[in-house]
């Protein structure tokens, strides 16, 4: 017994046996980098390959020395010629917004491509301690210890934008007082926009020698909306939450048939795109899915989807299957058109209202919005469940938007089905239970998958910096072919959209496209899916053996590939 208690106290502190053989997990490398089996530097060449923005006037107007430097033009990583060494050079790397399972490798893979002669530099608490100078010198005993595990917490993340003139300057300050060469943003497409921003005013005129400070970034959302097509696949953190999330729904699929009563609801994760809901859905094969990009483009109503719904779970029952899921993405109800319409007025009049409805019950603060809002959105407005109305008066977003996480619109779904069921067929019987998934999925440890995607895209940054670029965002691509590493240029990514009222410019969210290929194959079988008990349950991430080389079905659908196992190096 006393030997056990003194194992068991050994494995506190991140040093579960799990967690401890993970970190000796060799993650495979894209052989470009390699050189005598060691890690070595890489040139960058152009690589014919090109991405251009809808707005690039606006763009060279704003970013001058970035587009003059970078065009449109996409580089490619190659075996290095010069035999000459990067000595030196002062890296500062950041995570930026909400955490990603794989962050910890991209820090392990820009450490050991700056290798010794080099220094990196950790940034506390993301942008915020960027701001106030808060780094630190990353050790090769950190790296040995953050390889391959899961969360931000290394170096901490938050969500601060650098935008004011103050906090460049304090940025600027920050680069002169701790001798930086260069920075590394880490994060979605709101902080890879930052990282444009930065690059440009750290293009010139920073050091001593009058040189600037390079900025790269590197691409992180579970949500999977920082995508470039064939130039970039995925976001990194995505492959291991929808593997978290595949693994939860599985298993509620297999109690459906087998307790044979409930119908569950599942929100996921991934409020502006769908693809956390359909990587899901191709992975488990559920009842129901349904997808927010779908339902904006065919225009449907709160009603329709309530209609089509029920039809599903009418015809089951006839066929003596009294159970089921339902997939909901997590942001659906923000692409309803009609609720997308409500919302947008509802958000400006609460914005203009604050003081006046501050400490009001619902009641009274209806009679406020009634008085203000236009009559068809205030009718729909009142005709939601009195806890969905409540949710929809909570505080804004720092962008003024409703945080939508906040509302259980599985639970809103519930209800109304379950209204039109017992007008439509009182017969039937539906029984239901609801769940939310999205922190379970975050701060996991990497899948095979996402721990090689980051450390090659943290190998691939160090690379960068080390050829001297700015202003580019790493991607690896080629993933059943060895792999391959691009460099491609922030200001290309931007586009003008309208926030807070007026034009910005910002990387473009990347929305499910409904003629993608993964798209086309969830509609083409989506309706057996419906009528059948024809799911499958993934089973938990693999780390070894033969399913742990899966990647995203999705990613592999959408490139063209001709399997769904990774093969790097």
């Amino acid at each position: 017994m006393a030997s056990l208690e003194k194992y068991l106290n050994t494995t506190e502190k991140c040093k579960s046996l799990f967690e401890s053989e993970i970190r000796r997990l060799k993650t495979p490398v894209c052989r470009v980098f390699l050189k005598g089996g060691k890690i070595t530097p890489v040139d960058f060449k152009v690589s014919g390959l090109s991405v251009k923005s809808k707005n690039a006037a606006k763009v060279k107007e704003k970013f001058p020395h970035l587009v003059t430097a970078n065009g449109d033009k996409i580089l490619m990583a190659v075996a290095k010629k010069s035999k000459d060494k990067i000595k030196n050079k002062r890296v500062a790397v950041l995570f930026s917004g909400g955490p990603a399972a794989g962050g910890h490798n991209v820090v392990a893979g820009v450490f050991d491509m700056l290798g010794e002669d080099n220094t990196l530099l950790g940034v506390k608490s993301g942008p915020k301690g960027l701001i106030k100078g808060d780094l630190f010198e990353v050790k090769s005993e950190d790296i040995k210890r953050i390889k391959n595990t899961g969360g931000f917490d290394y170096l901490g993340s938050d969500r601060t934008k650098i935008k004011t003139p103050e906090q460049f300057e304090a940025v600027k300050k920050t680069c002169r007082d701790n001798k930086l060469d260069a920075i590394v943003v880490i994060g979605g497409d709101d902080s890879n926009t930052n990282a444009a921003f930065l690059a440009e005013y750290l293009s010139e005129h920073i050091k001593e020698d009058g040189s600037g400070v390079q900025v790269i970034g590197v691409p992180k959302t579970i949500d999977g909306d920082l995508q470039i097509g064939k130039h970039l696949p995925i976001s990194f953190g995505f492959d291991t939450a929808t593997k978290i999330y595949a693994e939860m729904v599985g298993n509620i699929l297999q109690d459906t048939p087998s307790s044979k009563k409930y119908w569950h609801f599942i929100k996921l994760m991934g409020r502006a795109a769908s693809h956390v809901a359909l990587e899901v859905a191709l992975q488990t094969k559920p009842a129901i899915t349904l997808i927010s990009e779908e339902i904006a483009k065919k225009n449907m109503s709160l009603e329709d989807i309530i209609e089509d719904i029920s039809k599903v779970v009418i015809a089951r029952a006839k066929k003596g299957k009294n159970y089921g899921v339902v997939v909901v993405p997590e942001g659906v109800i923000e692409f309803i058109p009609e609720m997308t319409k409500m919302l947008q007025e509802l958000n400006k009049t609460v914005a203009e209202n604050e003081s006046e409805l501050e400490n009001k019950c619902l009641a009274e603060k209806r009679d406020i919005l009634s008085s203000v809002m236009g009559a068809e959105n205030m009718k729909l407005f009142s005709s939601l469940p009195e806890y969905i109305q409540e949710m929809m008066l909570f505080d804004r977003d720092a962008h003024g938007n409703l945080q939508v996480s906040q509302i259980p619109t599985e639970r809103l779904l519930i209800d109304m089905v379950k209204h039109h069921i017992k007008k439509a067929a009182p017969e039937v019987k539906f029984a239901t239970l609801n769940h939310f998934f999205g922190y379970e999925g975050r701060c996991g440890v990497p899948s095979l998958f996402d721990a090689a995607y980051t450390y090659n895209l943290g190998l691939a940054v160090g690379a960068i910096l080390l050829s001297g670029k700015t202003g580019y965002i790493a991607s690896f691509t080629d993933l059943e072919k060895g792999g391959k590493i691009l460099a491609v240029p922030l200001t290309a990514l931007l586009n003008v959209e309208i926030r807070h009222g007026k034009e910005e410019l910002v990387i473009e969210k990347a929305l499910v496209e409904l003629d993608s290929p993964a798209f086309k194959y969830f509609a083409k079988n989506r309706e057996r899916w419906a009528e059948e008990d024809l799911f499958n349950s993934p089973g938990p991430r693999q780390l070894w053996g033969p399913a742990s080389k899966q990647m995203p079905v999705t990613v592999a659908l959408n490139q063209g590939y001709s399997g769904l196992e990774i093969n790097i190096g």
